[in-house]
């Protein structure tokens, strides 16, 4: 049989691929997957620099997907019930090493913008996670104090633990644990922690999975690891157009 090179360009990782199998770990079950397979290595690596959409006829994954892209104004969470929604993610490479924070929000259910950065040359997975969240809490406060609905969505359950949960004990100890040690990112999760009791009651926190094709999710793990790329250790507005083939055509975390 032939030998076959196979384009990601939306998937769990993104790239030029040998091997089917491998191939295979990135678009199975990942419902917004976009690849295709090439039967020379110069063709598929020129198809995955013009980018999805380029023209070429595509495959998806086994779930068939009628559009590109799940539309902005249909996602895949219940996001329409808020009037904004927030999805927030944090990226290190390798762990510890380096890391930044990206964000996603959306209005009524259609993306309004995109942010990234907190990049920090020795961070690590949690405080990229923490920041994150931290800084959906301070879009989350803008927007209800103004008389918005908010909803934050994060995929990891430690940063919304340590800010929703575990706080509260470790507060009542004297910001102690209940077993020998020190609290790791302490400073961080006090301050978030602050803030999430400013709004606790105006602002629902909902735990979400991570890389299933949740388009809030992917977009906010781009912006994480484009803080990396970009070295932004400021927390910037994403000033390009919001196009969603070319976002997601990023590198994932």
């Amino acid at each position: 049989m032939p030998k076959k090179y196979y384009v990601v360009w939306v998937g769990r990782k993104t790239g030029v691929f040998t091997a089917w199998s491998d191939c295979k770990q990135q678009v199975d079950q990942f419902s917004q997957a976009k690849y295709k397979s090439f039967p020379t290595k110069p063709e598929a690596d020129a198809a995955y620099s013009a980018g999805w959409g380029s023209g070429l006829r595509t495959t998806t994954t086994q779930k068939t997907q009628s559009s590109v892209l799940q539309s902005a104004k249909n996602p895949s969470s219940n996001q329409q019930q808020f009037d904004l929604s927030i999805y927030c993610d944090g990226g290190c490479e390798p762990n510890p090493g380096k890391a930044g924070s990206g964000v996603a929000v959306y209005q009524k259910g259609i993306l309004s913008a995109l942010w990234y950065g907190l990049y920090n040359s020795n961070g690590t997975n949690n405080t990229a996670e923490l920041n994150a969240l931290h800084q959906a809490l301070l879009i989350a406060k803008k927007n209800s104090d103004a008389g918005h609905s908010v909803q934050i969505l994060c995929d990891s359950q430690y940063a919304i633990n340590c800010i929703t949960l575990w706080a509260y004990s470790w507060k009542k100890k004297g910001w102690k644990r209940k077993t020998a040690g020190d609290i790791k990112n302490l400073e961080l999760i006090q301050k978030a922690h602050a803030l999430y009791e400013k709004i606790k009651d105006q602002v629902d926190v909902s735990h979400v999975k991570a890389h299933i094709g949740i388009e809030g999710n992917e977009l906010a793990d781009r912006m994480s690891i484009f803080a990396i790329d970009q070295k932004n250790v400021d927390f910037c507005q994403y000033q390009e157009a919001l196009d969603l083939q070319k976002i997601l055509s990023l590198r994932t975390g």
